[in-house]
């Protein structure tokens, strides 16, 4: 009844709940908020080392929450900084894409994840014929690495503002054995990828490029992404570097035409793009439920370059075990470029970390483990 005052029990008890409530959130608040200095310190420290990287920019998103969180600059020129919106190669992160392409075409009918390579594109080598999608997109095919042919890097530095054609990418292997048996094994190869986007070109019809399009980017809501032709970045553009003298370093941004990484590494997009992708793709957004769990059954192997934790490598996905939590996402460097991008199992918290240099763990190994840290923040930050 109005008026009446509630007993002495109930009143403390909400009391207690209202001050847990409070407590928790302040809680939250301030792991929040030191997740991100802890963060912002590191990127600091990471572009201030001698040696250290001209640049770095973290996107963190917690729900509809989205901040760009940057050390140094997006162009040693002009000392200007890197924004959402900038311009930057993606690197092997584009492998992702070719997986939302070729499981949109799963989850419309078009292919299955047993689709073999011979029963789409016969006029690939005959050793390949059996090899199943699910196991390109696992990296299961036991196809060479065409990256890793004397002969294809030798065609690069002669030729590298003219690439030859996807099936020319694949020729530097095609008269390889197998690395292994299909299926049982898992090892990373770019050549994987290109099939993969051979395989969605000739079931839609259209280019790979102009395919991703309606698989990719419209469902997915992506406005700056594209598959270029030509080494051309759009303005405004993080300029990517190459590390070793001489000082100042190299501009490397668009030293060789992307066609020669194609469907396994040409993607171009933006920080903002980036996230908006890795979030609608972690879920599922361009297939279906089916094709989403079937995805997100993991084996031992890992991104390359490695992400934070420990890493399984599911259908054009890895998920990385965190001390913070698990997020899934994908990894790539290319000349002037590393990537991570990575988001919640549900998409509501993600992050994304370019730097433009590229670091591995084979060429600069101390700086890559520093990176892989950071890859650990950014991570938290998002889960926080």
């Amino acid at each position: 009844m109005a008026g009446r005052r509630a007993p002495r029990g109930v009143a403390l008890a909400f009391f207690l709940v209202v001050a847990t409530l409070t407590s928790a959130g302040a809680a939250g608040a301030a792991s929040t908020a030191n997740a991100d200095r802890a963060l912002d310190a590191a990127l600091v420290r990471f572009t201030s080392e001698d040696g250290g990287p001209p640049g770095i920019a973290v996107m963190v998103q917690r729900g509809s929450e989205a901040a760009l969180h940057t050390a140094g600059v997006a162009d040693i020129a002009t000392g200007r900084t890197i924004t959402m919106a900038d311009a930057m190669r993606l690197a092997s992160v584009a492998k992702a894409f070719s997986g939302a392409a070729a499981l949109a075409l799963v989850g419309d009918g078009r292919l299955t994840l047993d689709t073999t390579v011979g029963a789409v594109r016969p006029d690939l080598p005959a050793a390949w014929k059996a090899i199943t999608l699910a196991q390109l997109l696992q990296h299961t095919s036991g196809i060479p690495d065409f990256t890793d042919s004397k002969e294809f890097r030798a065609a690069l530095v002669q030729s590298l503002q003219v690439a030859p054609p996807p099936v020319g990418l694949l020729s530097y292997v095609a008269d390889d054995p197998l690395l292994f048996t299909p299926g049982s094994r898992y090892k990373y190869s770019n050549s994987d990828n290109v099939v993969i986007g051979l395989m969605v070109e000739t079931t839609t019809g259209q280019s790979y490029a102009d395919a991703l399009g309606p698989l990719v980017y419209a469902p997915l809501g992506l406005a700056a992404t594209s598959l270029p032709s030509t080494s051309e970045l759009p303005s405004p553009y993080i300029h990517g570097y190459a590390l070793e003298p001489p000082s100042p370093p190299d501009d490397a941004s668009m030293v060789f035409s992307p066609g020669w990484a194609w469907a396994s590494g040409g993607i171009v997009s933006t920080p903002a793009d980036a996230n908006t992708f890795v979030r609608a793709y972690v879920q599922g957004d361009e297939t279906t439920p089916a094709m989403v769990a079937a995805q997100q059954k993991f084996r031992a192997g890992s991104s390359e370059p490695p992400g934070p934790g420990v890493n399984s490598a599911g259908l054009a996905l890895f998920r990385y075990r965190t001390r913070c939590g698990t997020v899934y996402g994908h990894t790539g460097n290319t000349a002037g470029f590393t990537q991570f991008v990575a988001a919640s199992r549900d998409g509501s918290r993600s992050t994304t970390v370019s730097v433009n240099a590229q670091i591995t763990p084979r060429d600069d190994p101390t700086r890559f483990k520093v990176l892989r840290a950071i890859y650990t923040l950014a991570a938290c930050a998002a889960l926080a």
